[in-house]
Parts: C-alpha cells; sequence; structure tokens
C-alpha cells in the first residue's frame, strides 16, 4: 500500500542513485566512490527482486525495480570497466573484504533463518539474504569516505538521500502498522532497516553540522 513515506522513501533512493550517476559522468573519476558498495547494491537488488519474473503487483512496482537494478548496474560497469573511470577509482582505499564480511556472513545467515522457519523456498532464501545485505551494503563506502576524510557535495548528498530513504521507510513501516487492518509485521526488516539506519548516525552528525555551518563535509579519521 502506498503512502507519503513510502513515496518519499523511494523518491530518496532515486534521487541518490541519479546523483551518484551524474557525478560520476561530471567528474570522469570515481574517486572516493566504493565499488564494493555498488557491487553489495546490485547483489541486494537482483535477489531480492527475483519475483519481477513470477509475481505483478504494479507498474511502478516494476518500474521501479528495474530502474535499482539497471541504474547500479551501469554504475558497476561504469567503474568496473569503462574509461576513464577504471584508472581514476582507488582500489587501495576501498579495501573493505566485503564477500568475507558481508555477503558470507550474510548467507550464512540467511539458511539458518530458513531452517528456523522451516521454509526450503529458494526465493525466499534469496529475499532474506537481501534484507541482511542491505544493512551491510554502505560500510564499505563509509569506510572508503572516511579515508579520504574531505567529502565532496555530490558524495556527501548521496550518502545522506540513501539514509534519508531508509530512515523513511522505517515511517512506513510504523504508519502501515496503524493503518492497514492486516498489516503482517517481519520483524526480520524491521531489525536489519534499524541496524542500516545507525550505520549511517555518524556520517549523518558531520553532514548536518557542515551544511549549517556552511563549512566543507570532513569526517574524522
Amino acid at each position: 500500500m502506498m503512502n507519503i513515506f513510502r513515496l518519499a522513501g523511494d523518491m530518496s533512493h532515486v534521487v541518490s542513485i541519479f546523483l551518484l550517476i551524474v557525478r560520476l559522468l561530471a567528474s570522469k573519476q570515481a574517486t572516493g566512490i566504493s565499488l564494493k558498495t555498488q557491487e553489495l547494491f546490485l547483489l541486494v537488488f537482483i535477489t531480492r527482486y527475483l519475483d519481477l519474473f513470477t509475481t505483478y503487483y504494479s507498474l511502478y512496482n516494476s518500474i521501479m525495480k528495474v530502474m535499482y537494478i539497471a541504474a547500479t548496474g551501469y554504475i558497476v560497469y561504469m567503474i568496473r570497466f569503462k574509461e576513464p573511470w577504471r584508472s581514476k577509482y582507488d582500489a587501495s582505499q576501498d579495501s573493505f573484504l566485503h564477500l568475507k564480511f558481508a555477503v558470507a556472513p550474510c548467507a550464512v545467515l540467511a539458511v539458518l533463518t530458513q531452517v528456523v522457519s522451516m521454509s526450503l523456498d529458494p526465493v525466499e532464501l534469496l529475499w532474506t539474504f537481501s534484507i541482511y545485505l542491505e544493512a551491510l551494503a554502505i560500510v564499505p563506502q563509509l569506510i572508503c569516505l572516511q579515508r579520504f576524510r574531505e567529502v565532496e557535495n555530490l558524495d556527501g548528498h548521496y550518502i545522506f538521500l540513501l539514509g534519508a530513504y531508509r530512515g523513511l521507510y522505517i515511517l512506513n513501516w510504523v504508519y502501515r502498522s496503524y493503518y492497514e487492518p492486516y498489516y503482517h509485521h517481519n520483524w526480520l526488516v524491521y531489525i536489519a532497516g534499524a541496524v542500516q539506519t545507525c550505520l549511517y548516525g555518524d556520517f549523518f552528525y558531520y553532514y548536518v553540522i557542515s551544511k549549517y555551518y556552511g563549512g566543507k563535509l570532513t569526517l574524522p579519521t
């Protein structure tokens, strides 16, 4: 069910991705951008939106899902394979072991969750995996920015809007729990969403301070 919080969250997410693409195209370089975060988000979208092939909810829903996959795939392609972004991506600063410390643990948690719930549905397993992984997907980007310390305006706006998207979705869940008669609570989604929002907390603080004083966004070491 659509409501103002979900719509605002979706628009925040869309604008964040659009800003990142604009930033890459305008600067012709990928310094300060985490390819690993983009790869994690692409994996999140692919594993979560398999229902594109099985269930039709609405045209809006389908367009948003395809757009998330296509836009994030394009970002990954630009940084990994296309010049000049490929040669201007600093892999040494994007060193978080995302396969070892994000993908693998989330896969194990997803399997354990499905075992406990006694579900053998592979689509449900991949959906659960995507929920866990999304909570951690931003970690490589936050680490990367902290190493560079000074954050470009568009990079800062991108991270802020991503965090705002998750915060607005939490409000969406609260709203739906009050106003939808048969709303189904999913505590896994709630907990993962809360963890993801908390990870943005430190960045939000410095972002708001920098905007309030009109200075450069600088993160602590």
